[in-house]
């Protein structure tokens, strides 16, 4: 297990507001461009749905790689529906802005404002996660509360016996 999945380093603050002004700034350049662009009600409807479905497929890839990384169980076939998610998404942007009557700095105004919103969702899923996990310490470390051992206690006469088992065991 690698450092950064052995230690749940919270995201700095800078990260973290980087992270969502990438994610707003990438799907409300990619919504300003369709909403002010030349074309048919139809095609602006399939570069929409083409932003939602990366989006989410980049979000629900995340977040499988992020389980696997941390020993939480993810199906073989959910790791890989993402993952084709993912490619689709980006592969009918491709074919769609290849395709397109537009200029080349349209197609790559697209093209940009859609992997920055990726990029953003990625990282605010990952700055999420991290910042509601808590974790400050190993996943090695972690035990529950069974394994932990009971407390010590320390008597008014200045004994310490070794556990509130023993004191209980013992009759003191």
């Amino acid at each position: 297990m690698n450092n950064q999945a052995a230690f749940g380093n919270k995201p700095s603050s800078a990260f973290v507001g980087a992270s969502w002004a990438a994610l707003l700034l990438g799907v409300a350049a990619f919504m300003v461009g369709l909403w002010n662009a030349g074309m048919q009600l139809n095609e602006k409807g399939y570069y929409f749905a083409v932003l939602v479905l990366g989006l989410y497929s980049a979000i629900s890839l995340q977040k499988s790689v992020r389980d696997r990384l941390e020993g939480i169980p993810v199906t073989s076939i959910y790791y890989g529906i993402s993952w084709v998610a993912l490619l689709i998404a980006v592969g009918l942007l491709g074919v769609g802005l290849f395709n397109a009557t537009l200029q080349l700095s349209e197609k790559g105004f697209y093209a940009m404002a859609f992997a920055l919103a990726l990029f953003g969702a990625i990282a605010v899923q990952k700055n999420t996660r991290d910042n509601l996990s808590g974790m400050n310490e190993p996943l090695e470390r972690k035990r529950e509360k069974s394994e932990r051992p009971a407390p010590t206690l320390v008597s008014a006469d200045g004994i310490k016996p070794e556990t509130a088992q023993e004191v209980v065991a013992n009759g003191r």
